[in-house]
Formats: C-alpha cells, sequence, structure tokens
C-alpha cells in the first residue's frame, strides 16, 4: 500500500480536495470539542486533517505513504503528521478523544487489528467515524457498465458492510449510527463516484489518477475501451438510460459511527 500511494501521492492534491458538506458531517458525527485531541487515520495528504485543524480542532495525521505525508506537512506544518497504521499507531493508550477514517479501510491489513488499535488509543466516551463504501453499494455504480473488472476488483478489496460491523463490535466499540450518503453535483473531493451525475469528469486524466481503482488496479486496454463507450453514450444521450438503470436506495457511501463506552 506504501508504494501505491507514494506513486498516486504524486499529483494527489490536484483533484483530492476535501469536501466542504463532508467535512462538516465528519465532524458532525465526530462531536469534535476544541482543545481536545484529534486522530486522522490513513490521512493521506491531510486535506480533511487540514481543513478540520483549520476550524480549530487538534489532530494527529497517520497515513503509511511517506510521499503522502510530505505533502501533507508542505500544506500545514502545525499538525502532527505520523508514519504508521491503523493496526500500529504507536499511540499512547486512552490519549485520542475520537477518530475519523475516510476511505481508508478498504486498504487495512487486517480489520479486526485495526479496530483493536484505535479502541485501545481511544479514550472511553470518543467517537470513531468511518467514511467508506460496500461492495454492494459499489455494485449500484453505473462504472460497472463500462469498467466491469476495475470495478470488480475494487468491490473485491471493499470488506462488506457485515464484516466491519463485527470487526468494530469484537474491538468492544458501540455502534451508535450508520448513514448513507449520496453524491451530490457539486462534490469537491474527485474520489472512485465523483462522476454518477457528471459523467465527464472521467475523461480528466488527473482525476483518474487519483482515484486508486484507475490508476492501480484498472487494465488500461478496459479504460481506453471504456472510455470510448463512455464518449459515445454521452453523445448520443444513451448515458441517461445507463444512469437510470442503476438507480436504488443503497445510498453510494456510509459514515459508520462508533464510540467507546469502556475501557
Amino acid at each position: 500500500m506504501e508504494v501505491k500511494y507514494d506513486k498516486i501521492g504524486i499529483d494527489y492534491n490536484l483533484t483530492r480536495k476535501a469536501d466542504r458538506y463532508l467535512t462538516e458531517q465528519l465532524l458532525g458525527h465526530l462531536n469534535a470539542k476544541e482543545n481536545e485531541l484529534y486522530l486522522d487515520i490513513g490521512c493521506g495528504t491531510g486535506n480533511y486533517t487540514n481543513e478540520l485543524q483549520k476550524k480549530g480542532f487538534q489532530f494527529i495525521g497517520i497515513d503509511p505513504s511517506i510521499e503522502m505525508l510530505e505533502k501533507a506537512k508542505f500544506k500545514n506544518q502545525q499538525i502532527d503528521w505520523r508514519i504508521g497504521t491503523a493496526e500500529k499507531t504507536n499511540l499512547i493508550d486512552n490519549s485520542i478523544n475520537g477518530i475519523i477514517g475516510s476511505l481508508t479501510i478498504h486498504h487495512w491489513t487486517d480489520l479486526k487489528k485495526g479496530f483493536s488499535e484505535l479502541y485501545r488509543v481511544l479514550k472511553v466516551g470518543g467517537r470513531i467515524v468511518i467514511f467508506t463504501s460496500t461492495p454492494k453499494q459499489m455494485e449500484g455504480y453505473w462504472l460497472n457498465h463500462y469498467f466491469p473488472k476495475m470495478l470488480n476488483d475494487s468491490i473485491v478489496q471493499m470488506p462488506s458492510l457485515e464484516n466491519v460491523e463485527n470487526s468494530i463490535k469484537n474491538a468492544g466499540i458501540e455502534i451508535i449510527g450508520i448513514k448513507k450518503y449520496s453524491i451530490k453535483p457539486d462534490l469537491q473531493d474527485q474520489f472512485l463516484y465523483c462522476g454518477k451525475q457528471n459523467p465527464e469528469l472521467y475523461f480528466d486524466e488527473n482525476i483518474r489518477h487519483g482515484i486508486s481503482s484507475f490508476s492501480s488496479l484498472a487494465n488500461r486496454k478496459e479504460i481506453e475501451k471504456g472510455l470510448s463507450e463512455l464518449r459515445r453514450d454521452i453523445d448520443s444521450g444513451k448515458i441517461n438510460e445507463i444512469i437510470k438503470s442503476y438507480e436504488n436506495e443503497l445510498g453510494d457511501y456510509l459514515y459508520i459511527i462508533g464510540k467507546k463506552v469502556s475501557r
């Protein structure tokens, strides 16, 4: 994972910017308070860490990618940036008031160890907010029509909601909420399904480069073929039928909110 994100991290900040709505949602679910210490696990280049810190909340950012953290440090040297993983944070027991993890858990090597480690460092009463997607949600992305192998490879590495819930509960964390999120037209963070309502975004090479599914999992021939078909369907108007055929009530992503209720 370090190698993959060291490569992606080169131009990551061009398209992966903190979205205003998602930032407010993370902050609200975290129930953050000033003068307390929070952790952004799998922080990447620190876009959300930085935005939350600017709102007056103190953060530590942890990520396994040196390249990503160098970008983060350049952005804000006031934040404590550290190399580490969810499974091994090297933080002190009961030292963190709350934790966020945005689009990161599918990169963890061991969910059980990851959540157990986060439980260890989290103070009693502290919350953990995970922003992720599930395999079932991803099966509802219209991207499957144009890039079936890429989406399948992405879905395979994505833990099921049941697996995530069990790992959280087994770690001793109580799940206090699961909230669906659907892509908004003005999304500023160009992650995988950013083009749900604006397919033209996928023709931007910089956007594709900032999405691990396109930059690390995808086959070049499939991408070229898929983009060609997508271009044809946009020009003919058929894309509207394709998008409509994938409409569902599952939401595109989820916030999973947990709370440490005991030591």
